[in-house]
């Protein structure tokens, strides 16, 4: 690991634009297991039951017993190293930006600036009947009691701001990732296995512009023969470890 980290920390010193592209992995540390591993809430939850619009609409006491499991998991969760280590990177100049697949809103709650979040973010609410945003402290007070959580307004369920299956990336999230993209000379892949698209072509287009793929995971992706550099070692163990030798170096 020492080596592959040695290595990385040169190529990031010497980048004119890196970028970051996160997922599950890099929140296990804070708490948040993978929603697809072992004891993930897909072991108890039928995804397509419970995390679609159309099961809000019409089963909502069921997708919202879901987000409620979700919330209790999301909401006590804090950074951990590797959301610190990327929040150094970019307050350094030396990182342009992070693309997340996570809801967590962990990067932002880091010190992260320019964060894009492919699959939108729990720290968001609103009503799928008039529109009107609500509280998300009012989510972190639901009860079994309470839910599903009903507008105030107009009685239509209120849901969080996060991209269910079966939806559209927002056209937002796609621009700006593309732009970081088109932009990058380097980019750090991090606890994501890169099967989910469209964000695992992110590192693909990097690639093809002649940049280059840092990986940190610690089981096999769908990057490997892609990736520059692999570092075989937990995210919030590799990314401080990075972000330490990276900014000793003049860049």
């Amino acid at each position: 690991m020492t080596d592959a980290i040695k290595k990385a920390a040169g190529l990031l010193a010497r980048s004119r634009c890196a970028m970051a592209l996160t997922g599950a992995g890099v929140s296990v540390a804070s708490g948040i297991p993978d929603f697809r591993s072992p004891g993930g809430l897909w072991e108890r939850y039928d995804p397509m039951a419970v995390a679609t619009a159309e099961a809000l609409a019409s089963r909502p006491g069921l997708a919202w017993k879901f987000l409620l499991d979700a919330i209790s998991v999301i909401g006590p969760a804090r950074p951990n190293g590797a959301h610190l280590a990327l929040a150094r990177l970019e307050a350094a100049g030396r990182l342009a930006g992070v693309v997340t697949q996570n809801i967590d809103g962990l990067h932002q709650a880091a010190g992260s600036k320019n964060v894009v979040e492919f699959h939108g973010g729990m720290g968001r609410y609103f009503c799928m009947g008039c529109g009107r945003e609500h509280n998300p402290a009012g989510a972190l007070a639901l009860t079994a009691a309470d839910i599903p959580w009903r507008c105030g307004d107009c009685g239509g369920v209120v849901r969080p701001d996060i991209v269910f299956f079966g939806e559209a990336i927002p056209l937002d999230a796609l621009h700006k990732s593309g732009q970081l993209a088109l932009a990058a000379d380097l980019i750090i892949v991090a606890g994501t296995s890169g099967e989910v698209a469209p964000a695992n072509l992110l590192p693909r287009e990097v690639k093809a512009r002649g940049g280059a793929v840092v990986e940190i995971n610690l089981v096999e992706s769908a990057y490997n023969g892609l990736s520059d550099i692999t570092i075989a070692a937990p995210a919030e163990v590799a990314l401080p470890a990075l972000a330490d030798l990276a900014l000793s170096q003049p860049s």
